[in-house]
């Protein structure tokens, strides 16, 4: 029953998102802003992007220091400051650093790159200007490349964990397959970025508490006003599955009139100097994410073990029936997952914007790896999502040393069905009698 839910689920994610109309945005494009050494926006600055020899697109920063490029698609480009359009006395911050090569784009992505910059005389020092980017002069070796990717693959996957994790503790406690789980991915993601940069403009940090409170409240809400009342009616699983499908179109085109279809930046954050031990090199902001997300993963994999509403949820998730013949208030526990998934998608996708600038259709794009993770993993289980989630963030980033990146999350699932081939269960999911 669960290899053919599997079977099932995956393929129609899959259909759905290589829809070309699922994508409504203005395409792949690199994009960023252009600030002097005292922080104000510079105009007229020259950006120019390549594809190896073919020349892709060129912008000049306007009076806010912004700049954009379409790109034709996902793939690796190099991005060029022209040092001649700079105001006078103002310089690169690190030599070499006005031509950045190796950009990866993914599908629907607005690459943010950024071009730190000095006054004369103060250059020097290394910045990010993307977790992809080589200076033109430098040239690391198959071994940094491939340690440098999977620190990378770690972050993605940590990302993955986060919002993944609530979508398995759904499906586990309900056997709902939540289509619209990506949607409160995204929520999270803008309502922390109008927080901080539309509305009262708070730090990021408050910003990320509000959306973090703001999803376990939808989370709850939408357990309450619709999925609830739907189960005491009888509805099938199957015909809710059709709902969460329509719930998440929904949502994400509400989105999409509000927010608009731009990817945009948090305020905060955006230039920092790389930290490097040997090969390795990471910017705090990254270095933060994974932390954060393996304490909060930590605290939920406690709390499933020693609290009593995680052994209830446990419980639930293992023989609802015995559970509810054992005095546990099922209905209870299942609003209690729903406001948990709810808080750790929106706190996922805030590292997600943070990442990869915020977007309508963010956790649309996530979505289909989130699946492949809990399936990889075992479905059901939490800690089986945590598993399948680093297997697939690693395996996707590290797959562009040798491949192109237009096919990194294919790799991805290439890896989930070998797994399956040998552990149908997943993971760490449990091997259970058919027939």
């Amino acid at each position: 029953m669960r290899r053919t839910l599997a079977a099932a689920l995956l393929a129609l994610a899959a259909i759905l998102l290589v829809t070309p109309a699922a994508f409504a945005a203005e395409g792949e494009a690199m994009a960023g802003t252009v600030r002097g050494p005292d922080r104000k926006p510079v105009a007229d600055v020259v950006i120019m992007v390549k594809q190896g020899e073919k020349e892709v697109g060129e912008a000049t920063t306007g009076a806010d220091g912004k700049w954009r490029v379409g790109v034709p698609g996902p793939g690796r480009y190099d991005v060029s400051l022209d040092v001649e359009s700079l105001p006078q006395g103002v310089v690169m911050r690190r030599q070499g650093g006005q031509t950045l090569t190796g950009i990866s784009v993914t599908e629907g992505q607005e690459r943010s790159v950024l071009f730190p910059l000095a006054a004369e005389g103060q250059a020097g020092g290394g910045a990010d200007g993307g977790p992809d980017a080589q200076p033109a002069d430098t040239g690391p070796g198959t071994g940094e490349r491939f340690l440098q990717l999977l620190l990378e693959g770690l972050r993605f996957g940590a990302i993955i964990a986060i919002t993944s994790v609530g979508l398995s503790l759904i499906f586990g406690t309900t056997r709902l397959v939540n289509f619209a789980h990506g949607e409160l991915v995204t929520l999270g993601a803008v309502i922390a970025w109008f927080v901080n940069v539309r509305g009262p403009s708070w730090q990021l940090v408050p910003a990320t508490l509000v959306a973090v409170l703001a999803g376990v409240g939808i989370g709850g809400a939408v357990e309450r006003g619709i999925w609830r009342p739907l189960r005491r009616r009888g509805v099938a699983l199957i015909q809710m599955f059709i709902v969460s499908i329509g719930l998440a179109l929904l949502i994400r085109h509400g989105i999409q009139v509000w927010f608009g279809a731009t990817a945009q930046p948090y305020t905060d954050y955006q230039i920092q100097e790389r930290l490097t031990w040997g090969p390795l090199s990471i910017t705090p902001r990254d270095l933060t994410i994974i932390g954060i997300s393996f304490g909060v993963l930590f605290l939920v994999g406690l709390g499933l073990q020693r609290t009593r509403i995680g052994k209830a949820m446990r419980a639930v998730s293992d023989n609802r029936d015995l559970a509810e013949s054992s005095g546990i208030d099922v209905s209870r526990v299942i609003l209690y997952v729903w406001m948990l998934a709810g808080g750790l998608a929106a706190l996922g996708g805030v590292f997600y914007g943070v990442s990869e600038n915020v977007s309508f259709n963010m956790g649309f794009r996530l979505l289909l790896l989130m699946f492949a993770a809990v399936i990889l993993g075992g479905l059901g289980t939490a800690y089986g999502a945590i598993a399948g989630s680093l297997v697939v963030g690693i395996v996707a980033q590290v797959s562009t040393l040798w491949l192109p990146v237009e096919l990194q999350n294919a790799w991805a699932l290439v890896v989930l069905i070998l797994v399956l081939m040998f552990r149908p269960q997943g993971i760490l999911g449990r091997a259970e009698r058919v027939g």
